[in-house]
């Protein structure tokens, strides 16, 4: 962490331009749709299945157009927590904070007490901005193996472990490392972040983790509103 700091300073970015994007990256994560298009309709989302302000939840409580425009604008708001101040500031570890800082944002937002969504898709919209083709495989594997399950719980932890050995198997094995072929631009905290926001991913599932477990976890339905 002590290098993590000494980094952003030596970038040239001054320490209050970095705490100012943070803080506005929070808040920008602090949007959320669900919540939002749940309240419209007089309902509060973290009422109603699942509890989560997210997607997954606003597609089987609101229906499936609420589910869409849900997971959109949280990608959206993950990629723009990165990109922008990856183009303000053109450096990586401000533009590091900031996509963690929208996640935490969208994770425990102040607006809405704290209670937010589980950060899948607006941690998607930070990895599409760190990396497109890094972001879209992992996407293929929550795609595809919620098509056979059915159970987007299970793909996004089948998800997260990819993630993670991925980043490790890039900077590990270099004859064939993603970053020599533009998988990702390569710095030395891109692991650790990785982690780091895979661990939070991971523990807002964790009541999931539990249902998997059990063998009580709900199927997705592709019907819109409900769930099986």
């Amino acid at each position: 962490m002590v290098n993590f700091l000494e980094d952003l300073c030596r970038a040239g970015v001054p320490a209050y331009a970095a705490v100012i994007a943070a803080v506005l990256t929070y808040f920008l994560g602090n949007i959320n749709p669900a919540i939002i298009i749940g309240r419209a309709k007089g309902i509060d989302i973290r009422a109603q299945g699942s509890g989560n302000a997210g997607a997954t939840n606003a597609m089987r409580s609101i229906g499936k157009k609420a589910g869409i425009v849900t997971f959109l604008i949280d990608v959206a708001k993950g990629f723009a927590g990165y990109a922008i101040p990856m183009a303000i500031f053109h450096e990586i570890p401000v533009a590091l904070l900031c996509g963690l800082c929208v996640v935490l944002g969208h994770m425990y937002p102040i607006v809405f007490g704290f209670r937010g969504g589980k950060g899948v898709s607006t941690t998607f919209g930070v990895l599409l901005a760190v990396s497109a083709l890094y972001a879209l495989v992992l996407l293929a594997i929550v795609i595809v193996l919620t098509a056979i399950f059915r159970r987007v719980s299970l793909s996004v932890m089948v998800a997260v472990a990819a993630a993670i050995i991925f980043v490790f198997w890039g900077g590990y094995h270099q004859q064939f490392s993603f970053y020599k072929v533009g998988f990702m631009e390569f710095n030395v905290y891109l692991p650790m972040w990785i982690i780091i926001i895979m661990a939070l991913v991971v523990w807002k599932h964790r009541s999931n983790i539990g249902r998997l477990i059990k063998g009580q976890e709900p199927k997705l339905s592709f019907k819109g509103k409900g769930k099986e």
